[in-house]
């Protein structure tokens, strides 16, 4: 029988305190990943996070803070994780990003603009400097997962900022995907849907009528078929997929051959 067996591998995610990021640390923990958890500025909240896993799995877990639009941030977040001693992350998964009131582009913010390519694009730059070259000199492969939106493909209005970095990150991608093929490291994206997560159950929002009628399956995804895909991509069962851009929007994005 298939499963996802992620014992011996250690995960790095970033945003880990967020939403999607709390239920991918649990998956992958479930999974058998030790886990690096990143987060910004909710130190209590990714703490908190850390002590359940450590009970819960047994795994071993360490939090680290840093702002990943910054290079410098990201390079003494790297060198917290080599001093925490867990061990060189083989997997990473960038889930961070930063929220914005959506508007139409003439009258959005600049600034704007530059948060989201920074947080999208930028972040797996950085990363990928600071983390892959220990990767590469282990020897043994590695997964990298970023998480991008259904919005990249269907650029909806007063999206225009989130759609143009996420697109950016896209064309990343792939030339990520065929520049770290070689060193067998895996490099993928999960594109979300508009998915239900515990702010929704909590206060009764998961059914959004005018949404789920735009879904062939007739419903929102939640959080956890995002951090299972995630899962997948970052175990041995993924081993020959990489460059992908692998919607779970219950059939609301369905890419062209």
């Amino acid at each position: 029988m298939l499963s996802i067996d992620l014992r011996g591998h250690i995960a790095l995610i970033t945003g880990a305190s967020g939403m999607l990021g709390r239920v991918m640390a649990r998956t992958f923990a479930d999974c058998g990943a030790d886990l690096v958890l990143h987060y910004h500025k909710n130190k209590q909240d990714a703490d908190r996070l850390a002590v359940e896993l450590r009970r819960k799995t047994g795994r071993r877990v360490v939090t680290v803070q840093a702002d990943i639009t910054s290079a410098e941030d990201v390079q003494r977040m790297k060198q917290e994780v080599v001093a925490s001693k867990i061990g060189v992350p083989d997997i990473l998964v960038h889930n961070a990003v930063i929220q914005y009131e959506w508007k139409p582009v003439i009258d959005q913010p600049l600034a704007d603009f530059d948060s989201q390519y920074n947080s999208c694009v930028m972040q797996t730059v950085h990363m990928v400097k600071e983390f892959v070259p220990d990767i590469i000199a282990k020897g043994a492969g590695g997964r990298i997962v970023v998480i991008n939106t259904e919005c990249a493909a269907m650029a909806e209005a007063n999206c225009g900022a989130y759609t143009a970095a996420k697109r950016g990150l896209d064309g990343l991608v792939r030339v990520l995907a065929k520049e770290l093929g070689p060193h067998q490291i895996t490099v993928n994206e999960v594109a979300p849907g508009w998915m239900v997560t515990e702010n929704d159950r909590r206060m009764q929002t998961e059914i959004q009528p005018e949404y789920d009628k735009t879904v062939p399956l007739g419903r929102r995804g939640t959080d956890a078929e995002i951090a299972q895909m995630c899962a997948f991509l970052a175990s041995p069962l993924a081993s020959f997929t990489t460059g992908a851009y692998i919607p779970v929007s219950g059939g609301r994005v369905m890419p062209a051959i």
